[in-house]
């Protein structure tokens, strides 16, 4: 499954890099890419519904606040 997601309050391009690379590394994840410029996640996963998705974007939301504190992933 592919979707979009904006991030609020990403203020650091060398940050969104680090959650890209952590984000990917997640279980399941197929490939995560962030653009600064628009602030927002792609995500590709393995998950086949938004059910099984969520707990991935839980995880990668954890991510994003772990380097940015005011950083997170609006659904």
């Amino acid at each position: 499954m592919r979707k979009s997601f904006k991030l609020e309050n990403l203020g650091c391009a060398n940050c969104a890099a680090k959650m890209e690379h952590d984000i990917s590394q997640l279980p399941g994840v197929n490939k995560a890419t962030i653009s600064f410029m628009t602030s927002k996640l792609m995500l590709d996963a393995d998950a086949a519904t938004p059910a099984e998705l969520e707990p991935i974007v839980e995880a990668a939301d954890a991510i994003c606040t772990s380097y940015e504190k005011d950083c997170h992933i609006l659904r």
